[in-house]
């Protein structure tokens, strides 16, 4: 699985989210909720979605259960919040630290490049995880559950000291 670290500006969001835990995923229903709704945000920048997750704290990685909830996220980038209908959301994400994996292959087998990058790639890396958002970035080769789908997992890091 490619990866490179880079380092991001602020990035604002406006979408929807969701309370949810692995072990009762309401992925399917949120973006079914957001899509439909996306054409009438304002000011966006690109056409590429983000589905974010916000985690109540890094604990969630170190004792995981998959009944532990978090927010998840259906967005697009924003210039600013002007104008954002009563329906969405804004979300910033800080500026940071992110270490970028290219995942290819279908949406919902997405789970073992996530095993490898936290039980794998970020014990054996310069990095720790950073309590910022963590995101999947889909563009224009994201085709959800096609096996040559692309998206990237942008994850928080900070450098080990």
């Amino acid at each position: 699985m490619k990866s490179r670290i880079e380092i991001i500006e602020e990035i604002k969001l406006v979408g929807k989210k969701v309370r949810m835990s692995v072990a009762n995923n309401q992925t399917q229903e949120l973006w079914q909720g957001f899509m439909p709704n996306r054409a009438t945000i304002k000011n966006t920048i690109g056409t590429a979605l983000y589905s974010v997750e916000v985690y109540d704290n890094l604990d969630f990685f170190e004792q995981f259960s998959p009944t532990q909830e978090f927010d998840k996220w259906a967005a697009v980038q924003v210039r600013n919040y002007e104008s954002v209908s009563e329906d969405m959301e804004q979300l910033m994400i800080p500026a940071g630290l992110y270490a970028v994996f290219l995942y290819q292959g279908k949406a919902s087998e997405a789970i073992t490049a996530y095993q490898y990058i936290y039980g794998n790639w970020i014990p054996n890396s310069d990095y720790n995880l950073d309590d910022r958002p963590h995101f999947a970035l889909m563009g224009e080769k994201y085709k959800n559950d096609d096996p040559t789908s692309e998206e990237e997992f942008w994850i928080p890091v900070v450098a080990k000291t």
